[in-house]
Formats: C-alpha cells, sequence, structure tokens
C-alpha cells in the first residue's frame, strides 16, 4: 500500500493556504486588540472569544490544508468527515468568536444587513444549507464539481456562507438578532437533522459506487492533478484510490454517510442540551422574579 508522502510537501501541507489563514488572524487580533479603541463602542477581546477563533483556523487549515485534504480525494470517509467539521462546526466557532460591538459594526452596513436579515430567516436559511449541501452530493453534481478547481472552491465558500446563515438563527450572539428562543430552536434543530438525512442515505444505503471520483481512473486521475499538481501526478504513474486503501469502495462509501450522520447528530445533540438548558435557566429566572414579586408585594396576588 502506498502513502502520502509520495506527493510531497507542497500538495501534503499547502503552505499558501496556511498563510492566508495566519493572515486572517493577524487581521483579526489587529481589528480587536491592537486597534479596537478607533471603534465606538467597542469592548475588550474575550480569552474565549480568541480561543474559538483561534480553534476555528486550526479546524479550517487541518480539513483544508493537512493531509486530511488530500485523503478526501482518496478516501470517501475522510471526505465525509471533513465536510460535516467545514459546515457545522467551524461557522458556529466562527460565530461566537467575533464580539458583539464587531457584529454591529459590521451589520450596519446597509446593504449587508438586508442581505443578511434576509438569508438569516430561519426557514430560508434551512431550506438554502440543507438544499445546497444535498445537491452537492448528487453524484453528477459532486464528480462535475470536483474536477473543476474553480467550482470547488467556490461550492466550498457558498456552502460555508449557506451554513453560517442556518447557525445564526441558533447561536447569534446579538440580542436584536434571535429570531428564535425555546421551543423554537428545538424545531429548527430538528428540521435540519431531517432534512441532511436524504443525502446521507442515499451514500449509506447504495449497493454501488454513487462517484466517479473515487471508481473511475480517469475522472480520478483528473481530480488529483488538480489537488496535487499535474506535473506531479503524471510522474506518479497511478491507477486509483484504491493504492491507498485496504477498504471496498461500497464500505468506503457507507462508512462516510455513516460518519457524517454521526457526527452531524452529535454536534446537534451539543446544541440541543445547551438550548434546552438555557430554556432551563430563563425559567427558572422568571420563577424567582415572580415569587419575588409575590413575597414584596403579596396584595397583588389574589
Amino acid at each position: 500500500m502506498l502513502t502520502l508522502d509520495i506527493f510531497g510537501f507542497k500538495a501534503l501541507w499547502s503552505p499558501y493556504f496556511l498563510l492566508i489563514l495566519v493572515a486572517m488572524t493577524i487581521a483579526y487580533f489587529l481589528i480587536t486588540i491592537t486597534f479596537r479603541s478607533k471603534f465606538v463602542g467597542s469592548e475588550p477581546l474575550t480569552g474565549k472569544q480568541a480561543a474559538l477563533f483561534l480553534t476555528a483556523m486550526i479546524l479550517l487549515y487541518a480539513i483544508k490544508g493537512s493531509p486530511l485534504d488530500l485523503m478526501g480525494h482518496l478516501m470517501f470517509y475522510i471526505h465525509g468527515i471533513t465536510m460535516v467539521i467545514l459546515v457545522l462546526l467551524i461557522p458556529p466557532l466562527f460565530i461566537l468568536s467575533i464580539p458583539q460591538w464587531l457584529w454591529r459594526r459590521i451589520l450596519n452596513v446597509k446593504w449587508f444587513n438586508s442581505l443578511f436579515k434576509l438569508f438569516t430567516k430561519p426557514v430560508v436559511a434551512v431550506l438554502l444549507f440543507n438544499g445546497f449541501f444535498s445537491f452537492y452530493h448528487i453524484p453528477i453534481v459532486f464528480d462535475h464539481v470536483m474536477q473543476n478547481r474553480f467550482y470547488h472552491g467556490g461550492y466550498s465558500i457558498v456552502l460555508c456562507v449557506l451554513a453560517l446563515f442556518m447557525w445564526w438563527s441558533l447561536i447569534s450572539p446579538l440580542p436584536e438578532y434571535q429570531p428564535l428562543s425555546g421551543i423554537k430552536k428545538v424545531a429548527y434543530l430538528f428540521a435540519n437533522s431531517m432534512l441532511i438525512t436524504p443525502a446521507c442515505a442515499l451514500i449509506i444505503f447504495s449497493d454501488s459506487s454513487l462517484y466517479a471520483t473515487y471508481h473511475d481512473p480517469e475522472v480520478w486521475g483528473q481530480v488529483m492533478s488538480l489537488c496535487v499538481g499535474p506535473s506531479v501526478f503524471s510522474n506518479l504513474n497511478l491507477s486509483g484510490p484504491e493504492l491507498f486503501s485496504s477498504m471496498s469502495l461500497v464500505d468506503d462509501q457507507r462508512l462516510g454517510g455513516v460518519v457524517m450522520k454521526i457526527i452531524q447528530e452529535i454536534i446537534y445533540a451539543v446544541v440541543l442540551a445547551q438550548v434546552f438548558f438555557e430554556w432551563y435557566r430563563k425559567d427558572q429566572e422568571e420563577s424567582e422574579r415572580e415569587m419575588k414579586n409575590h413575597i414584596l408585594n403579596p396584595h397583588l396576588v389574589e
């Protein structure tokens, strides 16, 4: 079985992508710390916000810049893991890492605010995100996107943005931008879980390999040429991804569908637990206020 080392350092570790993420991280800390005083109403960056942003950047590099990205072109189950992290874990970390005052500054731009309000409407957000996610995993679409660098990069960016819109209704850090609360958040999570299920089911229960990206040597060669560079790939004389894994294509595909669904359910379960905790806390606070009012003003209660 071959190892990934044959593809070289550049293909494995994406140094240019790493530089972009480092530049984004420097810009984040310059805005939120060094030049914060230039913004009216700004507040100090918290350790939690900084940690969340760094975690998001590390995860983004891990799935798009490290060998995991290359492995996703060889094994579908790795693609499943990286895809779920990209759209269901990184966006909420990013949302919560941005200070409230900076979000308000961004949303003060009128045209952006209008678009943001439209695309973060719960029904619009849930349908667009799950629709684009499912559409991406239709075999003919998946294979076509994977064979074009611009389509692949563009679709990934659009899916990330739609994921951010989807998550906003659940975890918005701004009190004035919280369209859902309590039982509505539970229903929203349930709808997301149900709408993403058909795409996973299609992958899990198929009796054949759906994606030419993994079973057609010509298509796989085109995809890998884009990933590692035409000159590098042409010198390796490789026939297909089976050279790097002992797992059958169907088993690999089924495992990919399973891990996508399991990781999605785990993330949603954590958020659901937080929703119930917040709901319980607010209910307790309201009960305590009512009890205090009853004690202080007994004549108001018959």
